[in-house]
């Protein structure tokens, strides 16, 4: 598998394009599906979250890759190719691999160590099983990115240094607003990140927890787990004047809380304490200009990002983690190069079988006289001969396989006893790919 990952995320982007850039609604099904079909690429999936966006493929050319890839990015986020290049990052290969396994640890995150990455990713993998567009490899891939991730966090004390993205958002809420417990919150979503923050809210000893949701029987089924009360989705506006502080996180492609509905909600409260926003989502739920109204405090992904580059959290384990995900690729990549010879090694001893069962039945035709004991024993012998010359090579070829380079020796191996691609690619189960320009009827890039 030649692994491509392009992307962008808080490292690479201001908060202002990657909402932009966000993919709702039917955006990333659509995406993942493009992506797939491209010319260069046999697999893909693809991890949307608030603070990333990224393609990752198997790809047969590095370069035509990199251009379908961007040029479906820009065209499924709506925004320019031209802006869009200029924060993309791409990882090949290896430091492909590294970028993952770093993604599932946390070690790329807003908030470092923090652990719903793990999630978002298991969510990726499964939206590309049920759309077809994941294969063995990234199967392969993902599955052990989620076993990285998880050593990461029972081998270390990254979990201690690491929040999640809601409790980074309410400290920055606190050191404003005060602690929550005493607080009167407002949840508006009840999607996995607004059922977080209800979550924490209640532990956190919150007065009242109310809940709203365009759905609301989802808002129901949260809020009787937590001891909570809802209110309609219509009603939100009304609620924001009885609460001190709002968390929102819907999923919706507009603003859901206006400044003008804020401004009417703050006017209506009772005391002189700031009414407190929390905007989790991407793209956001509360109008930008709620910064400016007096008597609010707003928190949203970009003040947050803002905070995280200052912040030293999770420092002490870091190093730990990246040496975990340094072994971790070294030991895939080499899983990896050895598991690619196998199919040359069972197709040469395949190919070597068929020449022992020519030769056994020339023998046959020349020396017919002989018994059926004689002919077990010639055969058994002929078949020892040639288990034990290719033994060794074979045994050796695998160890070096595993090492850096190691596809040359696959190449050599097929070279050296003229074996088909075609048998080789048969024992390997997948199809030998079409050169490009066979592919889309023209030359290649």
């Amino acid at each position: 598998m030649s692994l491509l990952v392009l992307g962008l995320s808080h490292r690479t982007a201001p908060v202002g394009l990657l909402e932009r850039a966000s993919l709702t609604g039917d955006a990333p099904r659509r995406l993942l599906h493009a992506a797939a079909a491209a010319a260069p690429v046999g697999e893909a999936a693809l991890v949307a979250t608030c603070n990333r966006i990224e393609l990752y493929a198997d790809v047969d050319k590095f370069h035509a890759g990199v251009a379908d890839l961007s040029v479906l990015l820009a065209e499924h986020s709506g925004v320019d190719l031209e802006e869009l290049t200029t924060h993309l990052y791409v990882h090949y290969e290896d430091r492909a691999v590294h970028h993952l396994f770093s993604v599932a640890c946390g070690l790329d995150s807003m908030v470092v160590g923090e652990g719903q990455i793990l999630g978002q990713l298991r969510d990726a993998l499964s939206l590309a099983q049920e759309q077809h567009t994941a294969g063995r490899g990234l199967n392969e891939l993902f599955q052990q990115a989620l076993r990285v991730g998880k050593r990461a966090h029972s081998e270390t004390d990254i979990d201690k240094a690491g929040q999640s993205l809601v409790t980074f958002g309410l400290d920055r809420i606190a050191e404003v607003s005060g602690p929550v417990a005493g607080l009167r919150a407002l949840v508006v979503g009840a999607g996995s990140m607004s059922s977080l923050a209800a979550a924490t809210l209640a532990r956190a000893g919150v007065t009242e927890l109310v809940i709203a949701n365009r759905t609301h029987d989802r808002a129901e089924r949260l809020a009787a787990t937590l001891g909570a009360r809802t209110v309609a989705f219509s009603e939100v506006p009304a609620a924001m004047a009885e609460a001190d502080l709002v968390v929102s996180c819907t999923g919706a492609a507009g603003i859901v809380l206006g400044a003008e509905d804020i401004a009417a909600a703050v006017a209506e409260r009772a005391g002189t304490t700031p009414l407190a926003l929390l905007d989790l989502a991407l793209p956001r739920d509360v109008a930008a200009d709620a910064h400016r109204l007096a008597g609010v405090h707003l928190v949203d992904l970009e003040t947050m990002a803002e905070a995280a580059q200052s912040s030293a959290a999770g420092a002490v384990d870091v190093d730990a983690v990246r040496r975990i995900v340094g072994a971790e690729v070294d030991a895939f990549g080499a899983a990896q190069r050895a598991a690619a010879i196998t199919p040359t090694v069972v197709a040469l001893r395949a190919m070597a079988s068929e020449v022992v069962g020519s030769e056994l039945e020339r023998l046959d035709g020349r020396l017919p006289e002989l018994d059926d004991r004689a002919r077990a024993e010639i055969a058994q012998a002929v078949r020892r001969v040639v288990d034990k010359l290719l033994h060794s090579p074979t045994v050796r070829v695998k160890q070096l396989a595993g090492e850096p380079g190691g596809a040359s020796y696959a190449e050599a191996l097929r070279e050296l006893f003229d074996l088909d691609p075609a048998a080789v690619q048969a024992v390997a189960g997948t199809p030998a790919r079409l050169p490009l320009q066979a592919a889309v009827g023209g030359e290649s890039a």
